[in-house]
């Protein structure tokens, strides 16, 4: 009976915590924050904020979600990166780099215009017209274009007389694009690619010993933990929001305010991708502040893009570079990688 004691208690101390884990009611949170998130909004501020469109993003992978018993209509991934995109672009430098106009609903947009313009009409003050609506100089499209599920499974698990434990391991990965276009020439500008890992696991421990001829023992315990496949898009697409500042910085297509600021933010960049050591940013680069005239992208009529402001235009004076090499780093935090071209 020592040895069945011993045993039982040992099954149990391996199930870890799930003897002790309590599932709880939280309050609701506005957002969670991330290293990823956070590296985004603490990018310094540019030299003008930028006009961007966001039409879709959406799910490309066409997967449902995985399931062993059943048939399961439920997507792999979220339908709405959309407005993930969106949240992420304005929070980038604390809202200092882009202005994001609204395409994704445009039909509504223009319906309740109208209606304004309608009754304006019928009260007399049709003269008191509508300001023009703002136009983007450039169109950010792409979107979820990979999830695979199980790329790396695993576990480990003792059963002695009855008595045993284990645990278990399952990893996804979740890919997304995102590409810059201009509405003057139709180039693509920029294209960046990130992926991001989704871990799970879990623990278990059980006894099944008989004690007596007709008195059995059985104790199951168990413990899981699955990382939130949207938590891993949105870092995944912040990523490559992050990616795409730092890729247009690098060639010419905007530019920081503070040089200093920004060539430290390029060169950490360029590091991840070589993976190379990550160079220190120091505390003066994460200070963002904020653009003092509210910008408007516009394009001439050649080749050259050219950012409207109230005090004056500024005008990238050549057309974008040519495409980078394609590579494949690791980063920092959450295992995420990307790619540019």
């Amino acid at each position: 009976m020592n040895k069945l004691a011993t045993g039982v208690l040992l099954a149990l101390s391996l199930g870890g915590c799930a003897t002790t884990q309590q599932v709880e009611s939280t309050p609701p949170t506005t957002f969670e924050i991330t290293p990823v998130h956070n590296e985004l909004r603490e990018l310094p501020p540019p030299e003008r904020k930028v006009v961007v469109a966001v039409y879709d993003y959406a799910d490309q992978t066409g997967q449902y979600k995985p399931s062993e018993n059943i048939t399961s209509y439920s997507r792999a991934v979220t339908q709405g990166a959309t407005s993930i995109l969106i949240k992420a672009l304005q929070d980038a430098g604390r809202g200092s780099w882009f202005t994001v106009v609204e395409r994704s609903r445009l039909n509504n947009l223009l319906k309740e215009r109208q209606i304004i313009k309608e009754m304006r009409k019928r009260y007399g003050e049709a003269e008191q017209g509508l300001p023009p609506m703002l136009f983007a100089g450039l169109i950010l499209e792409g979107g979820i274009i990979s999830f695979d599920s199980n790329t790396k499974t695993g576990g480990v698990g003792a059963r002695y007389l009855g008595i045993g434990a284990g645990t278990e391991y399952r990893q996804d990965t979740v890919t997304v694009y995102l590409r810059a276009t201009s509405t003057q020439s139709g180039e693509i500008l920029k294209s960046v690619m990130t992926r991001k890992t989704i871990a799970s696991f879990g623990v278990s421990a059980s006894v099944f010993k008989f004690v007596s001829f007709k008195e059995l023992l059985e104790v199951e315990a168990g413990y899981t933990s699955n990382e939130p496949g949207q938590e891993a898009i949105k870092q995944a697409i912040e990523k490559a929001v992050y990616a795409l500042i730092a890729e247009g910085a690098h060639s010419g297509l905007w530019a920081f305010r503070n040089d200093q600021q920004g060539q430290q933010i390029i060169d950490r960049y360029k590091a991840e991708k070589n993976q190379q050591p990550l160079p220190k940013v120091q505390a003066s680069a994460l200070e963002p502040r904020l653009p003092e005239a509210e910008p408007r992208l516009t394009q001439d009529s050649g080749n050259a893009d050219v950012v409207q402001c109230d005090d004056g235009p500024i005008t990238r004076s050549s057309k974008p570079s040519a495409a980078l090499a394609t590579s494949t780093s690791t980063l920092s935090g959450p295992q995420s990688e990307v790619t540019s071209s």
